[in-house]
C-alpha cells in the first residue's frame, strides 16, 4: 500500500519511523496545516458543507466547497488511502479559492464514515494498514465507475457548477486509478486528469488503468515520485506511449527529490517546495481545459 513507501521514505530521509497514527495524522491539524498550505492565488471567498450523494451501494459522505459567487467548472478529488480528513479538505478549500466548485470524496464511504482514522486514534502503523487494505481492495473498477458517475452528477445538479464547462479530476496515490476510470467512465464530461504518486496505474491485470486511455477525452497530468519511479521505471513510459496513440496531451513527470506522499501536508515526506510546483501545474493543466 501507499504508506509502506511513505514509511520506508522517512526511514531512509529521517531515520527508523516510529510516529503513530495520532502523531503522523496530528500535522494536519492546528498550526501543521495553516503554515504549511498557502492560500489560493485568486483568494476567492468561498462557502463549504458536509454532503451526503446518494449511489447505488448507498450515501457517501464527501466535502463539497465553492466559491460564493457564480458558476464555475466543478473538480472531483479522490484522496489518497488514508482518505478524507482535514489535510484534504483543506486542499479542496484552496483550489475552490482558486475559482472551482470541489467535491473531495470519501472513497471508503461503503465501510467507514470519513475520517476513517480520527487523529485523535492512538494506532501504529501496521494497525492502519490492517484497517485500509480491505477498503481499498473493495474498490473494484465497477465501484469506483458508478460512484464517479454519482459524483458527476452530483456536481452537474449544483447552482455552483457551470455544467458548460468539463469537469476535472485529481487523485492521490490510489485516488489515482480512479481519476483515470473516472475520465474512462464520463469522456464527454471529464475534460482534465491529475495523478499525483497514483499507485498501480500500470499492472498486468485486465482492469488495469492504462488500458483505460483510449476510452478518454481529458488532458493529464502526472507526477510521479522518485521512489516510485525508481521502482517501476518502465510505467512511465507505458503511460506515455498510451496518450500518444490516444492522441491525448499528457504532462508525464518524474519528480527528482520528491517521495511517494510529497504533496500531503499531514505526511512526514510533505515537500513544500515541490507540493507546490505540482500544484502550479495542476492549475495551468486546469485553467487551459476547464475555463470553458
Amino acid at each position: 500500500m501507499c504508506d509502506e513507501s511513505i514509511k520506508e521514505d522517512a526511514k531512509a530521509y529521517h531515520g527508523e519511523l516510529t510516529l503513530t497514527r495520532r502523531e503522523f495524522g496530528a500535522l494536519s491539524l492546528g498550526m501543521g496545516m495553516t503554515m504549511l498550505f498557502p492560500e489560493a492565488a485568486k483568494g476567492l471567498p468561498v462557502t463549504d458543507a458536509e454532503v451526503n450523494i446518494k449511489t447505488p451501494d448507498g450515501k457517501a459522505d464527501c466535502y463539497f466547497v465553492h466559491p460564493i459567487i457564480g458558476a464555475h467548472a466543478g473538480v472531483i478529488i479522490w484522496p489518497d488511502n488514508y482518505g478524507l480528513r482535514p489535510a484534504f479538505r483543506k486542499l479542496g478549500k484552496r483550489l475552490a479559492g482558486s475559482g472551482y466548485s470541489v467535491l473531495v470524496v470519501n472513497p471508503f464511504y461503503r465501510h467507514r464514515h470519513a475520517p476513517v482514522i480520527p487523529a485523535s486514534a492512538t494506532i501504529t502503523e501496521e494497525t492502519a494498514r490492517a484497517i485500509f487494505a480491505p477498503l481499498a481492495e473493495a474498490l473494484t473498477l465497477e465501484r469506483s465507475t458508478t460512484d464517479a458517475k454519482a459524483f458527476v452528477e452530483f456536481l452537474d445538479d449544483q447552482r455552483s457548477v457551470d455544467r458548460k464547462r468539463k469537469i476535472g479530476t485529481t487523485g492521490y496515490c490510489i485516488g489515482g486509478p480512479f481519476v483515470m476510470r473516472t475520465a474512462a467512465a464520463i469522456p464527454n464530461r471529464v475534460g482534465a486528469g491529475a495523478s499525483f504518486y497514483g499507485g498501480n496505474l500500470v499492472t498486468d491485470q485486465p482492469d488495469s488503468p492504462h488500458l483505460l486511455i483510449p476510452r478518454m477525452k481529458a488532458q493529464f497530468l502526472f507526477a510521479i515520485a522518485e521512489n516510485d519511479d525508481q521502482q517501476d521505471p518502465k510505467a512511465k513510459d507505458v503511460l506515455k506511449e498510451g496518450f500518444s496513440q490516444a492522441n491525448l496531451p499528457a504532462e508525464i513527470e518524474v519528480y527528482a527529490g520528491a517521495s511517494h506522499g510529497w504533496c500531503s501536508p499531514d505526511f512526514i515526506v510533505y515537500n513544500e517546495i515541490l507540493a507546490e510546483r505540482a500544484w502550479n501545474q495542476l492549475l495551468l493543466l486546469f485553467d487551459s481545459t476547464l475555463a470553458g
